[in-house]
């Protein structure tokens, strides 16, 4: 029997796409092994979000080369898509395939087999206008289900790479969505992670079909479901039919990230979004209307070129007015091939790591403040691991990390556990003491 090992880089639609290629290789014969193994097939699923995801995929690709220069390497994903030539260039790699006709993959490994000649199957990703159908009715992972609902993102902010690597918007047939949706619940999921490149642009792409009617319909139609969980929403994508299927909802999770990038209207200009921030602002204001427990995490960029000090300081203020329950701060990283890479004045590495600290601090404030919101009260958590201590970890609904004692069976399971202590982080450096029963637990919001 054949072997292939894999190495996924980046994002979670990037692990996603690695189990459908998993499923691929294990139709065609193939087993797996662990990607520090030899093994007949590397397979890596690489990164370009940044200049150092190119970095970390060329690193990871030559460790394959040198752990068995007689396998067939092959390179795939979003560096793949955008740098094919480059990656052609290190000795050792065989196949290059993008971001879309994995499916072609083993034909290319039997080809190259044969002729000993690489292989560069890449397209132009611009010219593409179907969804890739990938279907992946079970996770090596078993605790947490993704289904992947589309592909693609058309909004071009000044900052990011993502649409040369991944395309023009492209949805899922809804059909497929619901027909997946139904094995991986006959697989005894609990929960499914909706996700995408711009998961709740589902459906622009469509005339007669939308994100909300895909939500209505994994509603009434996949019976077993118990949470479904929206990766990434736009606050442009927040339509009075999205609330209005959200307030209808048993199973939609109250958690929504709602990326914010920046709280100052110029430096959202300058990133090219598509909002300003009293649009974003009314948009939260009116689903919290409708879901008052929303917790809403939310994705931060420090130290845009040009961003000022009080322009900083609008954003900082912004988010506190909000009242995020976790943010995700990232600095500026110049992405060569992107408008802001060339953009003047761009941030010293000082100033802008001054800015990202005081922007933790505050997410952690901001954190614990939500997370002891829910001391004393009982939460459905589906513990997803065993972590430090023999606790489990998992999550609750509205995204509060919890670990308790518990036994391995209540893995993947809806166990409703009594929070008694939030924290972030506890004094001792972790998020939880251990608790005399499993009915009791500590949680701290996700770090």
């Amino acid at each position: 029997m054949p072997t292939v090992a894999f190495h996924t880089l980046g994002c979670k639609v990037n692990h996603y796409e690695t189990e459908g290629i998993w499923r691929m290789f294990k139709e065609h014969g193939y087993e797996r092994v662990e990607f520090d193994h030899d093994s007949d097939v590397y397979v890596i699923n690489t990164c370009t979000v940044t200049n150092t995801g190119d970095k970390k995929s060329r690193q990871t690709i030559r460790r394959a080369v040198r752990k068995n220069p007689d396998a067939v390497v092959c390179v795939t994903g979003c560096y793949a898509q955008t740098s094919p030539g480059e990656i052609m260039e290190i000795p050792g790699v065989d196949i290059v395939v993008g971001t879309q006709d994995r499916k072609q993959m083993i034909q290319y490994i039997e080809e190259h087999k044969s002729t000993k000649e690489p292989i560069n199957g890449v397209s132009n990703i611009m010219k593409n206008r179907v969804f890739e159908e990938m279907d992946v009715p079970e996770f090596t992972d078993r605790t947490r289900a993704s289904l992947k609902i589309q592909e693609g993102c058309n909004n071009f902010c000044t900052f990011c790479i993502i649409p040369w690597s991944r395309g023009l918007l492209r949805s899922r047939d809804p059909e497929n969505v619901v027909s997946q949706a139904k094995k991986l619940v006959e697989a005894g999921y609990k929960e499914i992670v909706l996700t995408g490149i711009h998961t709740a642009g589902y459906g622009e792409d469509m005339t007669d079909y939308n994100f909300a009617m895909l939500l209505n319909d994994l509603e009434t139609k996949v019976d077993g479901l118990k949470r479904i969980r929206i990766s990434s929403i736009e606050a442009s994508q927040i339509t009075d039919e999205v609330i209005e299927a959200l307030n209808n909802s048993d199973k939609i999770v109250r958690h929504l990230h709602i990326p914010l990038q920046s709280g100052s209207d110029t430096v959202l200009a300058r990133m090219r979004r598509k909002y300003s921030s009293d649009y974003y602002k009314e948009k939260v204001e009116k689903i919290r209307q409708a879901l008052p427990d929303l917790a809403i995490t939310s994705d931060v960029i420090v130290g845009f070129p040009g961003e000022t000090e009080e322009e900083f300081l609008e954003t900082y203020n912004f988010i506190k007015e909000v009242g995020y329950s976790e943010l995700h701060v990232f600095p500026f990283s110049r992405r060569t091939g992107t408008p802001a890479a060339m953009m003047k004045d761009q941030i010293d590495e000082e100033i802008k790591n001054e800015r990202v600290q005081k922007m933790i601090e505050l997410s952690n404030q901001l954190a614990e403040k939500y997370a002891s919101r829910y001391e004393d009260e009982v939460l459905e958590v589906i513990p997803e691991e065993k972590g430090e201590g023999g606790l489990l970890v998992g999550y609750t609904d509205n995204y509060l990390k919890v670990r308790f004692e518990g036994t391995v069976d209540m893995i993947g399971k809806i166990v409703r556990v009594k929070i008694t202590q939030s924290g972030y982080p506890f004094n001792d450096g972790t998020f939880v003491r251990i608790m005399e029963n499993a009915t009791h637990a500590q949680i701290a919001a996700n770090n």
